[in-house]
């Protein structure tokens, strides 16, 4: 089976995360144990697509969601591009695939205000609770993702350059201004941090109140207790935050381009699927300075 060389591209070459790793590798080998079970086939380089459409007919009768499906389908699609540039095969079975349709997700991001109270609620008090006022306030004021906040380090901010560096996909490092209150709360985590029994691990920003490194549930859980005291929304997600930051910014007339830099996007295309709501503000100033609509 060619899939430990597959993962060695991904790891050593593309440099993907461990997470997107894990998932290619769950969904290659997910696909084929069916192969295997359902056609006798074990040699994923010689799969025809007719193989490949009976494990999506599977999937669908087993209700799974066309837009996981269609994830599926792109792992594969992956590990095919990749023995087709090792010339381990001539023609991708996928080749001539189209995804299935899904219907577009809209995320609704948090209210200006809705962050500004939740940031207003905290204490101050102790170091669980300054933590997790860091933890919203720096995911809110620069928009990172929760890995890369999970993964900063104590060297990745700079108090007297205000700024953070942040370590994206693809080991792709980016610097994000950091806000004067952001400053304020950072410092006095660190005089809390102080105070706990560190572990090997000390070198990481953010630690549970055992001096551990943060991981990805108990950052979800911080944000959704906080969250769901003042929304009425049904997801309370990390995700939503940094939706919130990128939608706030172009409400209040960032520029596209800017943007993207901030959230470390490779494109544009991903950074405009943050535009719907701002298109909603700009209708507003639309509509109240343009002559005609003045009469």
């Amino acid at each position: 089976m060619h899939l430990p060389q597959f993962i060695d591209y991904l790891q050593y070459e593309k440099k993907y995360s461990l997470h997107t790793i894990n998932a290619y590798q769950k969904d290659i080998s997910d696909f084929a144990v069916f192969a295997e079970e359902n056609f006798e086939e074990t040699n994923l380089a010689e799969i025809s697509y007719s193989i490949i459409r009976s494990w999506i007919v599977k999937l669908v009768d087993e209700e799974v969601s066309n837009r996981s499906i269609n994830r599926k389908i792109s792992s594969l699609k992956t590990f095919y591009k990749y023995l087709l540039k090792t010339k381990q095969i001539e023609v991708s079975p996928l080749a001539k695939h189209k995804s299935l349709k899904v219907s577009k997700k809209v995320q609704v991001p948090f209210s200006a205000k809705e962050v500004e109270t939740v940031i207003a609620n905290f204490s101050a008090e102790g170091f669980s609770d300054v933590r997790d006022q860091l933890i919203i306030e720096l995911l809110y004021s620069t928009g990172m993702r929760r890995a890369e906040l999970i993964n900063l380090k104590l060297e990745s901010i700079q108090i007297e350059s205000s700024q953070i560096k942040v370590l994206g996909k693809r080991n792709k490092e980016r610097m994000i201004p950091l806000l004067p209150s952001v400053k304020k709360t950072f410092i006095a985590y660190l005089k809390e941090r102080e105070q706990l029994e560190i572990n090997s691990e000390s070198d990481y920003l953010l630690l549970t109140n055992k001096g551990k490194k943060l991981y990805d549930t108990l950052v979800y859980r911080i944000v959704n207790g906080y969250f769901s005291r003042v929304s009425t929304k049904t997801k309370n997600s990390p995700h939503i935050i940094r939706h919130s930051f990128a939608t706030h910014l172009l409400n209040e007339g960032a520029d596209l381009n800017s943007v993207k830099e901030l959230l470390g996007h490779s494109s544009l295309a991903s950074t405009q699927v943050y535009t719907h709501n701002s298109i909603k503000e700009l209708s507003k100033v639309y509509l109240k300075s343009h002559p005609r609509n003045k009469k």
